[in-house]
């Protein structure tokens, strides 16, 4: 993965918004998120794309962007971090968190 990062997050996200879910299978609060988070993804008609990175497999990629407590979903856009927040927000928060980070529809 940490090969595939620059080009699934980093390059891609030169083209639209890409949110990373940093997760663990052990994590509830990030069996709750998950869900939702991907729900979310499919119903943004390709707005924004999804990858989840588990923290386990990939220490790495966690140290590299200072990952201290999961779930944690970074928002890469022009190959940066321009948003992030730690924890399962609610939908509707996470909702709003989406439509106050994400670009408007062309």
């Amino acid at each position: 993965m940490p090969d595939r990062f620059q080009t699934d997050v980093l390059d891609k996200s030169h083209e639209k918004p890409v949110l990373v879910d940093f997760w663990a299978p052990w994590c509830g609060p990030c069996r709750v998120l998950g869900p939702t988070i991907e729900r979310l993804a499919r119903e943004s008609a390709g707005r924004w794309r999804l990858v989840k990175i588990n923290t386990d497999k990939h220490p790495e990629l966690s140290q590299r962007f200072g990952i201290r407590g999961i779930p944690a979903v970074k928002m890469f856009s022009g190959g940066a971090v321009v948003a992030e927040f730690t924890g399962a927000l609610p939908e509707p928060a996470l909702r709003q968190w989406l439509s106050e980070h994400l670009p408007a529809p062309a």
